[in-house]
C-alpha cells in the first residue's frame, strides 16, 4: 500500500505500482485483489487500481515506512 502511496491519489496502473515494487504485476495480483476484497482499493478500469478514500496516500506516506525490496 505504501509503495502505491508514493505515486499519489491515483488511479495507478497494477503496472506502475509493480515497477515500483521492482516485481511481476502478476506476483502482485493476490495483494491487489486482498486489498480489493477489503474495501480500501477499487479498480476504476481494468488494470487500475485507486485508493477508496480520498486522500488515504498521505495518510500512508505518514504512517508506513518505504520498504522497498
Amino acid at each position: 500500500m505504501r509503495a502505491m502511496a508514493e505515486l499519489g491519489p491515483g488511479p495507478h496502473r497494477s503496472g506502475d505500482v509493480a515497477d515500483l515494487l521492482q516485481r511481476d504485476v502478476r506476483s502482485l495480483g493476490p495483494c491487489r485483489s486482498a486489498l480489493i476484497r477489503k474495501g480500501m482499493a477499487y479498480s476504476p478500469s481494468y488494470g487500475d487500481i485507486a485508493f477508496t478514500v480520498p486522500l488515504f496516500d498521505g495518510f500512508m506516506k505518514r504512517i508506513m515506512p518505504l520498504n522497498l525490496k
